[in-house]
């Protein structure tokens, strides 16, 4: 469909937007896929706020200049689907691996994560970040860990008195 002037503009406008607040970007091809399959899709994504938007090449080139998803550029070329995440660096990864499981017409060509270009053969490994929750998690842990030592150390010198007095206690009784 023939998009006017201002339609064009608005969709830059929106692109822009979105690449500009977001932490990472993925571009994938999504030749093959049926209606109900981009249904699925468009669905897990909202689920791990991710925002999905098919874009022609030429609006999306010129949405993505000046802004961090500007390292994907060089492989948009064909239909392809822009999926943006503002908070987590690879909720874009995980979305697409977890389609890419159960559909093999999505094909990953990049993303861009936090203004590097990361080639698709890494999906995995972005995929296997942790979430922020997760990364405080263990953060949190690793803060602990110390505490809880020396909490356990403290604890363990009065528990050995103890038995020493138990046992010359018991030996005393024999």
């Amino acid at each position: 469909m023939a998009l006017n002037l201002m339609t064009k503009k608005a969709v830059v406008a929106q692109v822009n937007l979105l690449a500009r607040v977001s932490v990472s970007v993925g571009v994938a091809e999504y030749c093959g896929l049926t209606v109900e399959q981009m249904t699925n899709l468009r669905s897990s994504a909202i689920d791990a706020d991710v925002v999905l938007r098919v874009v022609k090449n030429s609006l999306a080139k010129r949405a993505l200049v000046s802004t961090k998803c500007e390292c994907v550029l060089p492989v948009l070329s064909g239909p392809v689907i822009l999926g943006f995440s503002q908070q987590d660096l690879g909720a874009v990864a995980r979305v697409f691996k977890d389609f890419i499981k159960k559909n093999k017409d999505l094909v990953v060509k990049g993303l861009g994560v936090s203004g590097k270009f990361v080639e698709s053969n890494q999906l995995k490994r972005i995929a296997d970040l942790p979430t922020r929750d997760q990364a405080i998690s263990i953060i949190m842990a690793l803060m602990l860990a110390p505490v809880e030592k020396l909490a356990r150390t403290l604890i363990e010198v009065p528990t050995k008195v103890t038995r020493v007095v138990e046992a010359v206690c018991d030996q005393k009784k024999s």
